[in-house]
């Protein structure tokens, strides 16, 4: 038997799609089988689970964010995470002005892949419940605490309370010294900049060691910069394979 769903429940659903509605009710919507299986999994508050054998094509497709609806489809509560704490040996990312939901929901992965449990984000970085973003993560946002901060101000008061050593923050610059050459040290905060300005000033005066990672051969004529993303994931792996 097809289960109907009340205009007022689509309605509600659909409006998830924006930030504003996706604030005030403290939901997301989560699409697929895979991601609705984590979320299921996660132990967050699953409010609400679709599959479309049970409420029919047509009102999958309403409800759906996506161009070719999922066979399945989850509303879930925001968790309230605590104030991060950060552990001397802990590495965490830092985000400051990454825009694109592509790339955010990219690093999230990246950072679930590498054990990295905590990434602090300045509040102009797109928000982590974005569909985009959501889904783009692949269910890592279920295991990867996003905390949105004045990063400036986060950062200039490494280490965080509770920490008992001081905390390094290497970020990622042009001008940087070469991250295979540069001594790194197993916990710390790596920052990462925008996509298109890189890590601003007030952000970048807080950091304690620039990193570059150079093309191959190094000194050929390459590309300008590499993805906000790939650098990520090059950098992670360099600081996990030492330690």
């Amino acid at each position: 038997m097809i289960q109907m769903l009340s205009k007022n429940e689509i309605k509600e659903i659909r409006a998830l799609g924006q930030k504003k509605f996706r604030d005030e009710r403290r939901l997301f919507v989560v699409e697929g089988e895979k991601l609705v299986a984590e979320a299921l999994q996660s132990g967050w508050d699953v409010v609400a689970h679709f599959r479309a054998e049970d409420i029919g094509e047509e009102a999958m497709a309403r409800i759906s964010q996506l161009t070719h609806p999922s066979p399945a489809l989850a509303v879930v509560r925001q968790p309230n995470h605590e104030p991060p704490v950060i552990a001397p040996d802990e590495l965490v990312l830092a985000l400051d002005g990454v825009r694109d939901p592509g790339n955010l929901g990219t690093i999230v992965r990246i950072a679930d892949w590498f054990g990295i449990r905590q990434i602090l984000s300045s509040e102009d970085t797109v928000e982590c419940f974005n569909p985009k973003v959501v889904q783009a993560t692949m269910g890592a946002i279920f295991r990867v605490r996003v905390h949105y901060c004045d990063l400036t101000h986060c950062l200039a008061r490494a280490p965080i309370p509770s920490a008992t050593e001081a905390i390094s923050v290497y970020g990622t610059f042009l001008e940087g010294d070469d991250i295979y050459q540069t001594p790194l040290t197993k916990g710390g905060i790596l920052v990462m900049g925008s996509e298109a300005n890189g890590i601003s000033p007030a952000v970048a005066a807080t950091v304690t060691r620039k990193l570059f990672i150079p093309p191959f051969p190094q000194g050929a004529h390459t590309s300008e910069s590499l993805n906000v993303a790939v650098a990520t994931a090059i950098a992670c792996s360099e600081f996990r394979r030492r330690h």
